[in-house]
């Protein structure tokens, strides 16, 4: 048998914990290290598959000095990304950086341009596309089942943003905003399934309900809970995206519904049901998609696991990643450009972005 694959984990935040369950769950993957500057966050990774202690950094380039790793997984703060991403580089060893790839087009597009000349493996953690549903549904769309793909809409509806260290994600400014902090998901869904980039964004939204009385150092918070995004694509389909932050209460948290020439395909979660619609004979057909190879069901429904799995499919094969920085990228300057259409009350072309 082959070694284990060695992760270091830079931030054991809330997604850190994530990637380290998944990695504890894998057939070949072990958490040699750590490094979070934050004690309590620190403590919380204690915990290994084995019962071994891990070495544990306060400065992840202490981290990267031991050399002890090789796949560097983060997960530090959104406005972090940039200055950590450029660091981790210099080692040479396979990243996987959590999402948003960066919080602005500017730092985005240094680091796509470094990556696109990496001698390693860069991986985006754009885990939404693993939905088992999902991953499902994007792959009847592709085989030509329902024609010609020439609408898709994209729903979530949730609670509200969780609390974070030192409440972090509460302002725009270290978030990159709602719907690049937590959109790009969907934005990256869509380029995926239409197979196309976009041209243009509308959008319309607002912070209406949540976070409204919170103040940290007399500053509000000030991030988006709900909105709705139209994304008109080259290939000349329309995606729309409608968010909502206040939706506790929904039976359903996730809809992706693909409209073709010939039929729809429409995937929920968390109830996993995948219906697919033929227009002309009318037939419908409903059912429950589960991946059994699911070790890990974590916050994502399985897909951080299985992303995983290829991950390190990836690692050992020397192979391209799946899910890029150039993915990475163009899912930043979706949301962008949705924040600047919603600030400045108009249509914004993606000429003006990039």
């Amino acid at each position: 048998m082959s070694a284990p694959i060695r992760y270091g984990l830079i931030g054991t935040g809330m997604m850190g914990l994530e990637h380290q369950r998944n990695i504890y769950g894998l057939p070949d993957g072990e958490v040699v290290a750590i490094a979070d500057s934050h004690e309590e966050s620190r403590q919380w990774a204690q915990f290994t598959a084995d019962g071994r202690d891990l070495q544990t950094f306060a400065d992840y380039r202490d981290l990267l000095a031991a050399d002890i790793c090789d796949i560097y997984v983060i997960s530090t703060p959104n406005m972090t990304h940039r200055d950590v991403l450029v660091d981790v580089m210099k080692s040479g060893k396979a990243i996987v950086v959590e999402k948003p790839l960066c919080t602005t087009i500017a730092d985005a597009t240094e680091i796509r341009d470094l990556a696109r000349e990496y001698p390693n493996l860069f991986w985006v953690g754009l885990e939404y596309r693993y939905m088992p549903p999902v991953a499902r549904a994007i792959a009847l769309a592709h085989s030509g089942s329902i024609g010609d793909l020439k609408m898709l809409a994209i729903r979530e509806h949730r609670h509200p943003f969780l609390v974070k260290v030192d409440n972090w994600n509460r302002f725009s400014e270290n978030t990159g905003g709602t719907l690049v902090e937590k959109c790009c998901h969907f934005f990256d869904l869509m380029r995926l399934i239409l197979r196309s980039n976009p041209v243009a964004v509308m959008a319309s939204g607002g912070q209406d309900v949540n976070h409204l009385d919170e103040s940290y150092d007399g500053r509000p918070s000030d991030i988006l809970d709900n909105a709705l995004v139209i994304v008109e694509f080259e290939s000349g389909a329309r995606a729309s995206l409608d968010l909502s932050m206040f939706a506790d209460v929904s039976r359903e948290h996730e809809e992706v519904s693909i409209v073709g020439t010939t039929g729809k395909i429409e995937a929920f979660l968390p109830s996993g049901r995948l219906i697919c619609a033929e227009r002309h004979s009318g037939v419908i057909t409903e059912e429950v998609i589960a991946d059994t190879r699911v070790a890990v069901e974590g916050f994502h429904h399985g897909a951080s696991y299985l992303e995983h799995l290829d991950i390190q499919t990836a690692w050992r094969e020397g192979s391209r990643a799946l899910v890029t920085a150039d993915d990475g990228w163009w899912s930043v300057v979706m949301g962008v450009a949705a924040h600047r259409s919603i600030d400045e009350k108009r249509r914004v072309e993606i000429a003006e972005l990039i």
